[in-house]
């Protein structure tokens, strides 16, 4: 398992060199006025139902309220990052008795640079991943038997720094593929074999979403770009604002009938036209805090889902918002720092925070209904040195998810293990040890939930 400090540091402060048509000025968040007017909200401004650099708190008044939950439903396939094009799946009929029933490698972890950092997708009776040198492999889903492989690597990127991350997603028969290496390709499912592939002037570490005859993916200088499915030609692209620090890991666009929303290292949450990239509204993700320093990383790496008309994501500077997919018009934020995509299903939504909680929101007006903290207990404390001098402080895990399956949310971490809790009231109902650290949200496909982990294994839990 890897060190957990090491891995911290690259993930929120990988530093990239880019270039972008526009810049962001970055905020001292030490330079504040307090004696300053107190802000008043305009028409369609956005709320915070809780003050910035406030704990966050269950409501009491929705202490025992009741909520309404997605029926459950099996998937025969999950075809694209977060399972449909809007980046939102219901509650799944998979894994009722949460046991590993195998796992099998499938390439190189993550290892001197190179992360394993694309979420898996299924489709056909196979599962679809990315290896931390860009190898897309696919296994059969049953037994996990490795069916092909293939690397995205032209063969001039050997010593290419940003060769790793990316992701897959599948349409009929084929898969389109972001690289690391600057490149999206079209694979063929059954063997592999590549059909077409595409130059970039930048890197794409986040996965591609596709639908309409195109293929949208976001570059590390903040370029959405788009390809024609059929024979990768490039379409219109659109260009947010540039930022030289971001998260290492990257979004994925959703996409709902003719708008696709993007989020970008900026803090920028954008939504287009995927006809010709005409911007329809763009809010902004980001806050400074006087505690954190690392809220100047506005990044939002997590997807963003669209549920009900409604745009739900979460910032790496502690924003977490709804915002009207119509009109773009705010409608309340919480202040939780996150790294990976809300679920929102029924009357709630859920998200983790970069600290490891877990929190159940009504979707309407934004108020808590519980909260759980999966690293609760843990020592953060400086290990060795002499006299408290010296030594390394532990960094919490991460956690990543939700999944919700039969009524509970399954989360996996750092920490080797996948934590299910039910969805209603919060409290821990097993823990799995999956002996591998994770950063990628678990999948299902069938009976079956699909874990990645660091060290590259596909694990199948029944």
């Amino acid at each position: 398992m890897m060190n957990r400090t090491t891995f911290l540091a690259a993930l929120l402060v990988a530093a990239l060199g880019v270039s972008s048509c526009a810049t962001v000025n970055r905020l001292n968040p030490f330079d504040k006025n307090d004696d300053g007017p107190a802000e008043l909200a305009g028409e369609g401004q956005r709320i915070s139902i809780i003050p910035p650099d406030q704990i966050l708190e269950a409501a009491p008044a929705l202490k025992g309220v009741d909520f309404a939950l997605p029926p459950v439903e099996k998937l025969a396939a999950w075809p694209v990052p977060g399972g449909t094009v809007e980046q939102v799946i219901g509650n799944v009929d998979a894994a009722p008795d949460l046991s590993v029933a195998w796992r099998k490698s499938f390439g190189l972890g993550t290892k001197r640079g190179r992360y394993v950092t694309a979420p898996p997708v299924g489709a056909d009776g196979k599962i679809f991943l990315m290896d931390a040198e860009g190898r897309v492999a696919a296994m059969d889903a049953r037994s996990g038997a490795q069916l092909w492989r293939t690397s995205t690597n032209p063969g001039d990127n050997k010593r290419d720094r940003l060769g790793f991350g990316g992701g897959v997603a599948y349409a009929d028969g084929k898969l389109y593929v972001s690289s690391g290496y600057r490149e999206v390709l079209q694979m063929d499912a059954q063997s592999g074999a590549i059909g077409w592939r595409t130059r970039t002037s930048e890197a794409i570490h986040g996965a591609p979403t596709i639908s309409g005859g195109r293929v949208f993916a976001v570059a590390i200088d903040n370029t959405l770009h788009s390809f024609d499915m059929a024979t990768g030609a490039p379409g219109w692209t659109y260009q947010a604002l540039s930022e030289s620090a971001r998260i290492l890991s990257a979004s994925s666009p959703a996409i709902s009938g003719d708008t696709i929303v993007a989020a970008f290292g900026s803090g920028e949450l954008v939504a287009l036209r995927t006809a010709n990239g005409n911007d329809l509204w763009t809010e902004a993700l980001s806050r400074a805090s006087r505690t954190s320093a690392l809220s100047e990383i506005r990044d939002i790496p997590g997807r963003p889902a669209i549920y009900q008309g409604d745009v739900f994501a979460v910032s790496h500077s502690g924003v977490f918002s709804a915002t009207d997919l119509r009109t773009g018009q705010a409608r309340w934020s919480l202040p939780v720092v996150g790294i990976t995509a809300p679920v929102p299903a029924g009357d709630v939504v859920y998200v983790v925070s970069k600290t490891g909680e877990v929190i159940c929101a009504s979707r309407e007006n934004g108020q808590i209904f519980w909260m759980r903290d999966l690293n609760e207990g843990f020592d953060t404390k400086k290990k060795g040195g002499i006299f408290g001098i010296g030594g390394k402080a532990k960094t919490r895990p991460i956690w990543s998810g939700p999944l919700l399956a039969n009524d509970r949310l399954l989360i996996i971490g750092q920490t080797g293990e996948l934590v299910a809790l039910n969805a209603k009231t919060g409290e821990i109902t097993k823990r799995v040890d999956i002996k591998g650290s994770s950063i990628t949200s678990p999948i299902a496909m069938g009976d079956t939930v699909y874990v990645v982990t660091q060290e590259a294994d596909l694990i199948a839990i029944r």
